[in-house]
């Protein structure tokens, strides 16, 4: 039987099995789901199989394939799961995914006229699924696909195929490039994937089997700041042959090479491996040392503090700064920029940091994480810089862990030295211990906390930190799980410092899940944080929150931990909240057309906002010191019902207290 022979004979099962779904009842459709399922799952596996499931969307659809999952909404689908599904060891989940990734492709190209859907829609969506998942479509199958998914692994490179046949490799890249832009906005500290997926596009840019016509606008800043930010490497000409081209520059040369490597830094947030032997040769040299202030790109405050400090500044770049931890160079010109050395503890304890021995424990987590380039000493050194100067660019990776995650972040923010106290301590003794209510809680003596198993997908720090913080969170909250409120209350000013507020709201009855109080909840928070209700008092110190995260339909997703920073007017004039988000990306859709912006509207690298009554309307959660509390009784009864509304409409709407009733 030849390929196409057998791919008619499966479309026709295929046809049959959707066939009979139309005719099921709706009581017993599950059932039949799992045999077009089945199906399609043959069918998926052949070339053309793809085309054959598009020319049937419509028919697939309307027999009820997608009724009562998550695709039988499309317009609220989210395309950065797809990267989950199409890795994931459930073939169902797999084909179902790969299904309504075929609906759209047929919404798209005008073939289905979609009741809840635009072609605008569903092509703006399916570019984003091509974009997030460029690496598979071009570096194929791994062994974790392979290992996972078997013979089904094929689907996915198939689907992609098809779809960049369909929609071009022009729209893709375009996407990518907006996306990559849009990460490094937030200044995140792991930047491996955007790197990775910038080399893809240098990929594509090097293959003259692919037509890029007008589109790739922005993708020569981003290529040439990894593989060429400076004249004498533009043509990315290997880190040894730039070494000697360095060797035989002058003075004017060598600044300009300082002078481009900084300003490729600065404009992307990306340090290429160039700029390290840059920064190192330039170290090295009596004559050219002054020109390591032009290659991080210090401004007079950042200048002043590496003349104070040079000595360890010079330790710190022989240490942490090498081609295969380049991050580390912009990591430390934000340090310097932030003057944390000022500050009595910070020095000394970064002079112990370099020659902290690290435990049995710590050296092999380093070793699984981030493999044998570097030593796990100069691996941790490199993620301890870049904490300290990105602090908003902590994220917690694909764990459970946003309050450990949040701490970290909190401590690199406003208590440095405690940071690198808590790194000490973990490094060395693979122990930390902290205190709750006078109780001595070891790290070493607790059993596992939120995340059950060692996380890999971290920043250096936060790898070494976040197990032991994790247990010990957990183990605050047991100490507290009687008193019949909610723990956080008490946990929170122990677990991230005295700052904390010790006052305290939450607006949903930890017994019921039901809301409470609301409008109080809501005034009290006005009048803690916002300028016009509380004497125009800024924000002293960040002060843990909870919001109640919703999906793009306003649906309640779950609790989740964020910083609140400050308040403040943005450009337009409107009062916003700004906020740190553990999240990997703070970039979300909560519905209802809240929208979390990253840049643009005042933020500073690594903060989130919205606007105040956006904000209050997913809050659940906020402390706040009792000796302040502004004027509550100035909020306006206009302002509150409107974020009332908001809440009842969304995350609120199943915790409504239910009308008491008449007798």
């Amino acid at each position: 039987m030849s390929e196409d022979e057998l791919l008619e004979r499966l479309l026709s099962r295929f046809d049959e099995a959707v066939a009979l779904l139309r005719d099921t009842p709706e009581t017993s459709k599950p059932r039949q789901v799992k045999r077009v399922i089945e199906a399609a799952r043959l069918i998926l596996m052949q070339k053309g199989g793809c085309e054959g499931i598009e020319q049937r969307a419509r028919q697939m659809e309307e027999a009820g394939v997608f009724s009562g999952t998550d695709w039988a909404d499309p317009h609220i689908l989210v395309a950065s799961l797809t990267r989950h599904a199409f890795r994931t060891s459930s073939i169902d989940l797999l084909v179902m995914e790969v299904l309504s990734e075929l609906r759209l492709l047929a919404v798209a190209r005008g073939d289905y006229k979609h009741p809840n859907l635009s072609m605008v829609q569903a092509h703006h969506f399916l570019t984003q699924v091509l974009a997030l998942n460029l690496e598979m479509l071009f570096q194929g199958m791994d062994e974790e696909r392979r290992t996972n998914q078997g013979q089904a692994a094929v689907i996915p490179d198939l689907l992609l195929s098809h779809l960049v046949e369909r929609i071009g490799y022009e729209h893709i890249i375009d996407s990518l490039i907006e996306e990559i832009w849009r990460i490094l906005k937030q200044r995140p500290i792991q930047l491996e994937s955007v790197k990775q997926m910038i080399t893809q596009i240098a990929i594509c840019q090097a293959n003259p089997e692919i037509e890029f016509g007008s589109s790739g606008q922005g993708a020569d800043r981003l290529v040439s700041a990894l593989f060429g930010p400076t004249e004498g490497s533009r043509e990315d000409p290997g880190l040894s042959v730039y070494l000697e081209r360095l060797q035989g520059m002058d003075q004017m040369a060598l600044q300009n090479e300082a002078g481009g490597a900084a300003r490729a830094m600065h404009d992307t947030g990306l340090v290429s491996a160039y700029h390290t032997v840059l920064v190192r040769f330039l170290d090295g040299s009596e004559d050219y040392q002054h020109l390591v202030q032009d290659a991080l790109g210090l401004s007079s405050t950042g200048r002043e503090c590496m003349l104070c400090y040079r000595s360890l500044v010079r330790q710190l770049i022989q240490a942490a700064i090498h081609a295969d931890t380049a991050q580390a160079l912009y990591g430390l010109a934000l340090m310097l920029e932030r003057g944390i050395m000022y500050q009595p503890p910070v020095a000394p304890a970064l002079w112990r940091q370099l020659a902290l021995p690290l435990c049995d424990a710590a050296q092999e987590r380093m070793r699984l994480a981030y493999g044998d380039a570097q030593k796990p000493r100069t691996r941790l050194l490199e993620g301890v810089i870049c904490m300290l100067g990105q602090p908003l660019g902590v994220g917690q990776g694909n764990n459970p862990t946003c309050q450990s995650a949040r701490a970290l972040s909190m401590w690199a923010y406003n208590d440095p030295d405690y940071l690198l106290q808590m790194v000490a301590w973990a490094a060395r003794d693979d122990e930390i211990v902290m205190h709750f209510e006078g109780l001595s809680i070891s790290s070493g003596e607790l059993g596992a906390g939120m995340t059950l198993h060692m996380p890999l997908d971290l920043d250096p720090v936060s790898l070494l930190l976040v197990p032991h913080l994790d247990r010990i969170y957990a183990e605050m909250g047991r100490l507290c799980a009687d008193r019949n409120e909610d723990l956080h209350r008490w946990v929170n000013p122990e677990f991230h410092g005295w700052w904390a507020g010790r006052g305290f709201r939450i607006a949903v009855d930890v017994a019921t899940g039901k809301l409470t109080e609301l409008e109080e909840f809501l005034r009290h928070f006005h009048a803690s944080y916002h300028p016009y209700y509380n004497g125009n008092q800024p924000v002293i110190h960040p002060q843990p929150s909870g919001i109640a995260v919703t999906d793009t339909a306003g649906r309640f997703i779950g609790w989740h931990a964020i910083t609140l920073l400050r308040v403040a007017l943005d450009p337009d004039n409107c009062m916003r909240v700004y906020f740190y988000n553990p999240n990997n990306d703070s970039g979300q859709d909560w519905g209802q057309g809240v929208v979390v912006s990253t840049a643009g509207k005042g933020e500073r690298f690594g903060e989130a906002s919205l606007p105040f009554d956006q904000f209050a309307s997913r809050l659940y959660i906020f402390h706040y010191d009792p000796l302040e509390p502004g004027y509550p009784a100035t909020v306006e009864k206009e302002e509150l019902d409107r974020v009332i509304a908001m809440v009842e409409a969304s995350w609120g709407a199943d915790r409504l207290l239910e009308p008491a009733v008449q007798s």
